[in-house]
């Protein structure tokens, strides 16, 4: 498996496992009481834009030829750090 496999595979890996973490906060939604639901649905809607952001950067990443991929690295990891954050500190705010 070249770099840029395991990269590209790594990558998804994060990528799915916030999805997961995100899908378990979603299901808390239900618990919270009712003025707490739309600040959690709107910080959700921004977590799943940041998921899909990053779902097609990583698309473009494999899309990539191989002299241009190491290229899209930083950027790509950009987006996944600021969702990251973003998930992280969203949670923290529970």
């Amino acid at each position: 498996m070249s770099n840029r496999e395991k990269y590209i595979e790594k990558m998804k890996l994060q990528l799915d496992e916030l999805d997961e973490k995100m899908a378990k906060l979603e299901a808390k939604e239900q618990e919270a009481k009712q003025d707490a639901r739309e600040k959690y649905r709107e910080e959700m809607t921004k977590l799943r834009q940041q998921s899909q952001a990053a779902k097609a950067k990583l698309a473009e990443l494999k899309a990539a030829s191989e002299a241009t991929w190491e290229n899209m690295v930083t950027e790509m990891e950009k987006i996944r750090d600021a969702f990251s954050h973003s998930f992280s500190y969203f949670k923290s705010q529970l």
